[in-house]
């Protein structure tokens, strides 16, 4: 199976990668390096930083490896580029699984039909788009705390569902480690829908309910809401 994946260089993708290869290799990574998107204010939060030293130490022992010492891999500014779809066409993809690029056009969908996938964080029914774990953490909505695996659509966030799994949230949980529940649970998501295109040549899925709320970038001072409003959650774990 030649599995291709489509990404970010962040630390939790390359945790992703490398958890995955260690099941099922992957043929390549095609990273993103330039966002398309950009909020107008201050987005950044020191519990961003508390994730990235997190991260850095629970994963990798404080010395992260480059993405490109884990699987074989290729760089472009937007995945959309027709350089960029050129590539991953001639990847001859089996599965595609997307993982916290920006929004791909049909181009890149129409590679490998009905076997394009994309991890969303969050409900897609209830929350699309951008931070939406933060955005159900804002709103109070424990229980919206789930993890989705997808088919890629034209409209973002809209394809049908593969499979959908809580994060499994442990008393006194902080949120900067709330990202590396999440990638624990995108892995298993992925394996187990390899697992089962590997068995019966598809990946099974139902239409989504409704369209769920597009929500975009929070703003700090709303993630310091959500530093609390987690945190007090936790406690009563």
């Amino acid at each position: 199976m030649n599995l291709v994946v489509l990404t970010t260089d962040t630390l939790h993708h390359r945790q992703f990668v490398r958890a995955v290869q260690a099941s099922k290799p992957i043929a390549r990574v095609f990273v993103e390096t330039e966002a398309r998107a950009r909020a107008g204010f201050e987005t950044a939060h020191p519990f961003e930083t508390a994730r990235e030293r997190y991260e850095a130490l629970h994963w990798f022992g404080g010395s992260p490896p480059a993405l490109a010492s884990l699987a074989p891999s290729e760089s472009f500014s937007n995945l959309n580029a027709p350089e960029a779809v050129r590539a991953i066409a001639q990847a001859k993809p089996d599965a595609l699984i997307v993982f916290g690029t920006g929004r791909l056009n049909e181009a890149i969908i129409t590679l490998c039909p009905e076997r394009a996938l994309n991890l969303h964080g969050g409900n897609p029914e209830d929350y699309r788009g951008l931070d939406t774990h933060l955005w159900a953490i804002y709103h109070g909505d424990f229980a919206a705390l789930v993890t989705t695996l997808h088919r890629l659509a034209s409209k973002l966030d809209t394809g049908d569902v593969i499979q959908m799994l809580p994060l499994p949230l442990v008393r006194d949980l902080a949120l900067h480690e709330l990202r590396r529940v999440n990638t624990d649970i995108c892995v298993k998501l992925t394996l187990d829908a390899l697992a089962e295109l590997e068995r019966n040549g598809r990946f099974s899925g139902r239409v989504q309910r409704r369209v769920g709320r597009y929500y975009s970038f929070m703003p700090a001072v709303l993630k310091a809401l959500c530093v609390e409003r987690f945190a007090r959650h936790t406690s009563r774990l």
